[in-house]
């Protein structure tokens, strides 16, 4: 069965540390899978990593979740390439959550309007608009089709980040909606949007602040927060926030 390792340690309101995968090859992602246990996920990157979603995306995940025996590694999650300013999220999600991941993230979201869409791609109807027709998927999760159809719309985790000046404006209306999981940080694309320099091992003091905004927001909506980090300086700063 596939992890359930990142929904676990969110119901249980703990810390979940996790690793990016920017390139692909199964013996490359059940190697990272199987590094540490305690890793909670796996972020199969889509956008600026060199693993393409089809179907590339797909044999990571596989790959990921078969690491560890009885369910017991990481969860995968896939970032996909197309970003919240796009019309292409809808069927990128589709590829995404049909390779079996735990969990998408949709890079620039900027709008309540297109969070609403995005969360009504990732869940199936009465809920959400997502078709089913894999044969795949459920098996990936090792599961049955009935299975999986009644467990994935509480099983999969809706993650966006806020990396441009117009999501800020709008993050707690986006934390807001119902669906949303999680407010992703992207620390290099919001500096940059907002006119400082990328972090360098930490964020302009600015940004910093606004950071701790988003942390905010989330935390108020009962939402998770998640942000990229590089060096342990800037680990131990952000676990100073309490940032789950």
């Amino acid at each position: 069965m596939a992890s359930k390792a990142l929904l676990s340690a969110f119901r249980a309101n703990r810390p979940a540390f996790g690793v990016w995968l920017t390139a692909g090859g199964t013996f490359h992602a059940r190697t990272v899978a199987q590094a540490s246990p305690h890793l909670s996920w796996v972020v199969v990157d889509c956008e600026h990593g060199i693993i393409p979603l089809v179907p590339g995306a797909a044999e990571t995940v596989a790959a990921i979740h078969g690491a560890v025996p009885n369910g017991g590694g990481p969860s995968a999650v896939v970032r996909i390439p197309a970003t919240g300013t796009s019309g292409s999220t809808s069927w990128q999600i589709k590829h995404a959550l049909d390779a079996g991941a735990r969990g998408v993230i949709i890079p620039m979201v900027s709008t309540v309007e297109k969070a609403r869409e995005i969360v009504a791609d990732s869940r199936f109807p009465p809920i959400g608009r997502r078709g089913f027709g894999s044969p795949y998927t459920h098996g990936i999760w090792g599961v049955g089709v009935s299975e999986y159809l009644s467990t994935a719309n509480d099983d999969i985790s809706v993650m966006v980040q806020i990396e441009t000046r117009e999501g800020v404006k709008n993050m707690k209306e986006i934390a807001a909606v119902d669906g949303i999981d999680v407010l992703f940080i992207g620390p290099y694309d919001l500096s940059i949007s907002l006119g400082y320099p990328t972090p360098n091992p930490d964020p302009h003091p600015d940004v910093e602040k606004i950071i701790q905004q988003v942390l905010t927001a989330a935390h108020d909506a009962g939402k998770k927060w998640l942000v990229y980090f590089l060096l342990i300086r800037a680990r131990a700063k952000l676990m100073a926030w309490h940032y789950v």
